[in-house]
């Protein structure tokens, strides 16, 4: 700092203490003595309330006047120690302009080495180098160093004159008070340029850091932040400044539960460290900090204000939720491949398997939500996961959902996930199927089972590609296609009010009807031999064909189980088989629960009638079209039209179209 006004005040009064002593110095000269500290009185007036630039020139002016002499000059070490720059400049009348000079070959020299120089004369003469003194035709020179407490040399004091000066210098004493005073304001004015420096790099690592600082009172309101808060959050510094911390923190349920005891500790002065906390950002988007919070408190003893530090953890919360995500994707598809039926290809050629697997490759490419309707064990799982292995999102998870198997109050959990706390036994959050399916394909088996208060939410995620958690507030997008099946009538659910209609028809995009095995014959052999090459290879048996008479009991029989009694048939069948030739006791498919065929067969025509008359309920009666009647039976419609007036077969009040 520069000398203070008290310090100035404190040597004026000195000066007149000792000009009032000085009647009584004998042998003094007492008029000179009086004009010396009258100069002296002078020169420290005129600089007492001057600091940096201002004190320099006011310093050099005075002290040429004091001094009686035309040139004062501060100077002060450059970048060198050989080289120096004037800091104020008096010449004659007025202050110039300051310069820098050489050090080398100039009385000046001396002095930077830490000495008193003084030249009464022959400084033109003795020091022909010194260019800047030459050129003012510079006789005399006196000059003082200015000293660190160290001892260090800053830089000096000198005046200079084109007259000789006294062999002993007059008010000398003047020169030296000064040097050190000039002394004290350069060794302020370094430290208050490495201050400012060092302010500076705080502040530039305090407003950049990678963290965010802030300052927050007593009560919980914010009253400065930097620049990476400012980015975390979303708002400007003064849109932060003045509202509560807490103001900040995420608006979801999980929040609700833990925001207020945080408050209470915060308010009572307890210090943070490393505390989890989720955020409420500005656009949205998550954000979780790791917080720390310090209190600073006053004399007595309470909290006067805190200091926070935001350290952004989004990034490893939401690689840790992915993480959860994908173990739960991993143990769900463990499970799955533990359920994993024995077949893994649609097998079959029959004219009406084939127009599904048409409508499979037509509806594939596309984002399209595809409804597959079909009895029990007709093997509608498989056509949904054929529709996702050659679609777009193949390479992405296919989560299946059968809706009948999950408890009724948990359907919603399970489908969209819930918050920690959201309801009596969610004491972790839980992540929901749709969200372990984004980017991919969710199968709802029985679709027909949803419960009505589900069912709207279910609509809104095809409608918004979007839900929300049970407990949650924060809505979560997803990029979901969806393939629901159902072995109900759900046209018929519509009308009894039991199915939503708007999301019978969301759902009901595309079509698929999967026709039962009895009408699907011709598929049997290929079933049947497929069937038993798995159970052979998984039971160690030698298996070389099928009996003649048991191939046609399979054929014979009606199969109400469909595809599922038939491999549940087969797999008993090759476990009791001891030859190499299967053969099925009498009586085994009866013992699975369904009717065994009568030993009088049907006519050909029953069986036709029968046949036209199933494919004609399942297609509603449409008999033109791609997924008309006539297409799945692979006749012309006017060929079909001709058999329906020949077999009898009439729709009663409706008429084929």
């Amino acid at each position: 700092m520069s000398v203070k006004t008290s310090d100035s005040k404190q040597l004026l009064a000195q000066v007149d203490e000792a000009a009032l002593g000085v009647a009584d110095w004998e042998g003094s000269d007492v008029p000179a003595v009086r004009d010396d500290l009258r100069a002296l009185r002078d020169i420290v007036e005129g600089t007492a309330r001057g600091t940096g630039e201002e004190f320099f020139r006011s310093l050099v002016r005075r002290l040429a006047s004091a001094i009686d002499v035309p040139y004062a000059v501060v100077a002060e070490f450059a970048d060198v120690h050989t080289r120096v720059r004037t800091v104020a400049f008096w010449a004659r009348d007025r202050i110039v302009d300051n310069m820098e000079y050489d050090l080398a070959a100039t009385p000046c020299d001396a002095v930077a080495r830490g000495g008193f120089v003084h030249h009464p004369t022959g400084v033109s003469k003795n020091f022909p180098n010194a260019t800047p003194l030459v050129s003012l035709g510079i006789d005399s020179y006196m000059g003082v160093p200015f000293l660190d407490g160290e001892g260090n040399v800053l830089g000096h004091l000198a005046v200079f004159d084109e007259r000789p000066m006294p062999p002993e210098p007059r008010r000398l004493f003047i020169f030296r008070i000064f040097a050190a005073r000039t002394t004290a304001e350069l060794e302020r004015l370094r430290a208050e340029k490495r201050l400012l420096e060092s302010e500076g790099r705080y502040r530039d690592l305090y407003e950049e850091a990678p963290v965010g600082y802030l300052s927050v009172s007593g009560e919980g309101r914010i009253l400065s932040t930097n620049h990476r808060a400012t980015q975390m959050i979303g708002h400007s510094a003064d849109e932060m400044n003045g509202r509560s911390i807490f103001d900040f923190f995420a608006h979801t349920a999980a929040a609700k539960g833990w925001a207020p005891s945080l408050r209470n500790r915060f308010l009572a002065g307890e210090e943070f460290s490393g505390l989890e906390v989720e955020m409420h950002r500005e656009d949205g988007r998550p954000l979780w900090i790791s917080l720390w919070m310090k209190p600073i408190r006053g004399d007595d003893g309470r909290v006067q204000a805190s200091r926070a530090i935001w350290v952004d953890i989004t990034d490893r919360v939401l690689a840790e939720a992915d993480r959860a995500r994908l173990q739960q994707q991993n143990l769900y598809l463990q499970d799955e491949i533990k359920a994993t039926r024995n077949f893994e290809a649609i097998i079959g050629k029959s004219p009406a398997l084939c127009a599904v697997l048409d409508d499979v490759r037509r509806v594939a490419p596309t984002d399209a939500s595809v409804l597959i309707t079909g009895e029990t064990g007709t093997g509608k799982e498989l056509i949904a996961r054929a529709v996702h292995s050659t679609s777009k999102r193949a390479d992405k998870p296919f989560i299946k959902v059968n809706c009948s198997a999950l408890p009724t109050g948990l359907v919603e959990s399970e489908l969209f996930g819930h918050e920690k706390g959201a309801f009596t036994g969610a004491i972790t959050k839980r992540i929901g199927r749709f969200e372990l399916a984004d980017g991919g394909t969710i199968f709802l088996d029985e679709i027909g089972e949803i419960p009505p208060e589900v069912q709207a939410k279910l609509l809104h995620v095809l409608q918004a590609h979007e839900f929300d958690r049970v407990g949650g507030h924060s809505p979560m997008r997803v990029d979901v296609r969806v393939i629901a099946a159902t072995n109900r009538d759900l046209l018929k659910a519509v009308q009894e009010k039991a199915f939503r209609e708007d999301l019978y028809y969301r759902l009901h995009v595309f079509p698929i009807h999967l026709p039962p095995l009895r009408d699907r014959a011709q598929d049997i052999p290929l079933l049947v031999h497929f069937l038993v090459n798995n159970f052979m290879v998984r039971f160690g048996k030698r298996i070389e064909s099928v009996s003649q008479r048991t191939m046609e009991q399979l054929l014979a029989y009606r199969w109400p189980g469909n595809i599922r009694e038939l491999e549940n048939v087969l797999e008993r069948a090759v476990i009791l088989e001891t030859d190499s030739i299967l053969e099925i006791e009498p009586g085994i498919l009866s013992a699975t629960g369904a009717v065994p065929p009568t030993k009088e067969r049907p006519s050909l025509e029953t069986v036709e009638r029968d046949h036209i008359s199933t494919v004609l309920h399942e297609t509603n009666w449409v008999v033109d079209g791609p997924r008309g009647a006539a297409k799945i039976l692979g006749l012309h419609p006017n060929t079909l039209r001709n058999r329906l007036k020949k077999l009898g077969i009439e729709r009663a009040s409706h008429h084929p179209r």
